[in-house]
């Protein structure tokens, strides 16, 4: 099988950002757009639960700490959806406890900030069945 080219990782896949921090936000988004996905991004924890329950993305990417609804309350409510997204957990927290509930709550990968964008990108094409 060919290859995709490099814009074509993540073409036409929707990915929800859900950031506080507007660095983060913005190069995450940038890495993903250039990989051709098609992004929106949000701040706060109630934004994206009712993104994603309007209108579910292929894949959130979230942070853990947020304003108004917190990244574990997030999970777990847009893991009941019944099209639930692939939900990656980004986070500086590197206690054990937190990954542990992360996953007892269905998130699909933990990764720790600073996030290497290459890494993100891989196995959201990995997840997402697009490689």
């Amino acid at each position: 099988m060919a290859e995709k080219t490099f814009e074509e990782r993540l073409k036409d896949k929707k990915v929800l950002i859900v950031d506080d921090d507007q660095e983060v936000l913005s190069a995450i988004d940038q890495a993903l757009q250039a990989e051709g996905a098609l992004t929106q991004t949000c701040g706060d924890g109630n934004s994206a639960v009712r993104i994603c329950q309007n209108d579910p993305p292929d894949l959130v990417v979230l942070d853990m700490m947020l304003p108004k609804r917190s990244g574990f309350l997030v999970l777990e409510k847009i893991k009941k959806i019944s099209e639930a997204p692939v939900v990656f957990m980004v986070t500086a927290n590197e206690g054990k406890r937190h990954q542990e509930y992360a996953e007892n709550l269905g998130v699909d990968a933990y990764m720790l900030k600073p996030v290497r964008l290459e890494r993100l990108i891989t196995l959201a094409q990995e997840q997402l069945g697009t490689s």
